[in-house]
């Protein structure tokens, strides 16, 4: 396969790496593109926008919009980058969005998940729990209203993660790429199996394209991993550099009218403090497919 993510093509991997790390992003600023109006994006605007998809997997726009919560924002903004099967999971609202806000209690099943609470969550992949026929290639973030006081993400390119992780041992990502490495357990509505079990790797490279896939989470509850010397040494260096001060690492706050378009990067989020006339409300939407125009084939060619 025409890939520089298996570990065997070391030196397609060594041609990727130089080209991935120059003129790599060095802060926030960065990622950010100014828009007028993210429905309708310009040529410039566009061509911005991908440029740092390309190099850094994300990107992250300022649109004009304010709190508008018009929710075709995200639609459109997605249709711009060649993003077309949204996954309609379980909790999402009837046009695919899931509105990511604080649930009332009593209002159902999403208040006993973490998204839809005001704590912090750890460091993920979108879907990681996904099947896989459906796994998430691409994520959108769009913002609404921000939180008073909290709700700020880290981000960091997954290929990055790779990247890293293989320059410091790249049995590490052999051990990641095992195909029972990670199993998340069944999803149980009673008697009823709501979501089967879900058992795969952590990296995975698609076998058409040659593009990175990764999907992991940190939390240690609802996940089972695969219990070897190595897989436990890879996820322990993963764990310890997720939690540095890398300059890798992007770390700041979606305000109105902002957004992030990824190819489901690692993100994670603060908690945060919600006031009687300010709640926080974003709209994520998650699609089975790559931004169109970013993947490895377009580095290389």
């Amino acid at each position: 396969m025409y890939s520089p993510f298996l570990p065997d093509n070391d030196t397609l991997y060594q041609r990727w790496r130089e080209q991935k790390l120059q003129h790599y992003p060095v802060c926030l600023d960065d990622l950010i593109v100014e828009v007028n109006d993210p429905r309708k994006l310009t040529t410039a605007e566009h061509q911005a926008m991908l440029t740092r998809c390309r190099k850094a997997n994300m990107v992250i726009y300022v649109g004009n919009t304010g709190d508008d919560p018009d929710r075709t924002i995200p639609h459109r903004m997605a249709q711009q980058f060649g993003l077309q099967h949204l996954d309609h999971n379980w909790l999402a609202d009837n046009d695919g969005l899931t509105s990511l806000t604080v649930a009332a209690v009593n209002s159902g099943a999403r208040e006993h998940y973490i998204p839809y609470s005001n704590r912090l969550i750890q460091w993920h992949t979108d879907g990681y729990y996904n099947l896989p026929e459906q796994q998430i290639h691409g994520l959108l973030l769009h913002c609404v209203q921000s939180a008073p006081e909290g709700g700020e993400n880290r981000l960091l390119d997954h290929e990055i993660a790779y990247l890293r992780l293989r320059d410091q041992n790249p049995d590490y990502i052999r051990a990641l790429m095992q195909p029972d490495v990670m199993t998340i357990p069944a999803r149980t509505d009673g008697d009823i199996v709501a979501r089967a079990k879900n058992v795969g790797p952590v990296f995975s490279v698609d076998a058409v394209t040659g593009d990175l896939h990764m999907r992991y989470t940190i939390r240690g509850r609802n996940v089972v991993w695969k219990d070897d010397p190595l897989t436990r040494e890879a996820l322990a260096a993963l764990g310890d550099w997720l939690e540095g001060d890398s300059t890798y690492i992007f770390r700041g706050k979606l305000e109105p009218g902002m957004g992030l378009v990824s190819n489901n990067v690692l993100h994670d989020r603060s908690g945060f403090t919600d006031t009687q006339d300010r709640r926080r409300l974003l709209y994520r939407a998650r699609y089975m497919d790559r931004l169109a125009g970013t993947g490895v084939r377009e580095w290389l060619a």
